[in-house]
Formats: structure tokens, C-alpha cells, sequence
């Protein structure tokens, strides 16, 4: 449910890996379609899963907010869009087990998303990966980009402010 008065912004995200595990990369564009500016930041780790940077990149984004908002999450990730809109109350109704009681794979970071899902108002949105969606294309070069550093050994993370 919408709440007024609270600033609305989108959040775009991707992550990359190869191998799985192996060097991974993520990246969100965060855009206030009010004011037209956007953030875009990514990183990486050297030993990580798809599913992982995926993660990743939801957490950063949201964690760049600095105040409650209104928020649209754009992920072409079903794990991460599932986990948070399906799958989140049960598993932690469970103790953090999964239906066939299991633990939840990448808990803490499950964790940390259901503590930032908590602080805004969040709405989700699916698009198909590499299918000429802009946001999710350009978050997608960056989050490959991030892990062709961390292959290399360099410094993954930047970010670059847009007005």
C-alpha cells in the first residue's frame, strides 16, 4: 500500500558472476524521477554466486537510501523478487527454514534485505534479463564490469552521481 508524503524513487539492479561460484559483480541505478537525477554504484567479491550479487545489488541500493521511501524495485532476479515478495514471512515464521526445512541459503544477506524491506515501502517488478530493457542493460554492464575487475584484481566498487 502507498503511503503519501514519502518520496518515490526506482531502483534498478543486476548481478553478474562466473562461474558459480567465482568472481562475481553487482550494480543498482537508483533514479528520483521527480528531481531526474540517479546514483549508480557497483562492486564485487572474488568468490560468490549469481544469487549472491543479485542480492547484493537490492541491499546497496537500498542501503543508498537516506531517508524512507517509496520504492520500485526493478530485478530480472525471480530468487530475489520471490524471496522478498513470497517467500520472506514464511521462512522466517520457519526459524529461517525453507519449506522442506532447510536452511535458507544466504541468510545473512536475507536478513539484512528483510531489515531495509522494513524501512521503506517497497513494490516489485520482474523484467526479462537482456531483452534491450535499458536500466536492467546498463545495471548489467556495470555489474559485469565489476566482476572483470575482480577477476583482474583490481578494485571493483565505484559509483557515479547524475543530476
Amino acid at each position: 500500500m502507498a503511503e503519501p508524503g514519502l518520496p518515490a524513487v526506482e531502483l534498478y539492479t543486476d548481478g553478474a558472476c562466473s562461474g558459480n561460484p567465482g568472481p562475481g559483480g553487482w550494480a543498482f541505478l537508483l533514479r528520483h524521477p521527480a528531481s531526474g537525477k540517479h546514483l549508480e554504484r557497483w562492486g564485487g567479491e572474488a568468490e560468490t554466486t549469481n544469487n549472491r550479487m543479485e542480492l547484493r545489488a537490492v541491499i546497496e541500493g537500498l542501503s543508498a537510501l537516506t531517508r524512507r521511501s517509496r520504492v520500485e524495485v526493478y530485478s530480472d532476479s525471480q530468487y530475489v523478487l520471490k524471496g522478498l515478495d513470497e517467500w520472506l514471512e514464511g521462512w522466517k515464521a520457519k526459524g529461517w527454514k525453507t519449506a522442506g526445512k532447510q536452511p535458507v541459503k544466504n541468510i545473512e544477506l536475507w536478513k539484512a534485505l528483510d531489515a531495509l524491506r522494513a524501512d521503506h515501502a517497497l513494490t516489485y517488478h520482474w523484467v526479462r534479463g537482456h531483452n534491450e530493457h535499458p536500466e536492467n542493460e546498463r545495471c548489467d554492464a556495470l555489474a559485469v564490469m565489476a566482476r572483470e575487475r575482480v577477476a583482474r584484481g583490481l578494485d571493483p566498487s565505484g559509483d557515479d552521481a547524475l543530476d
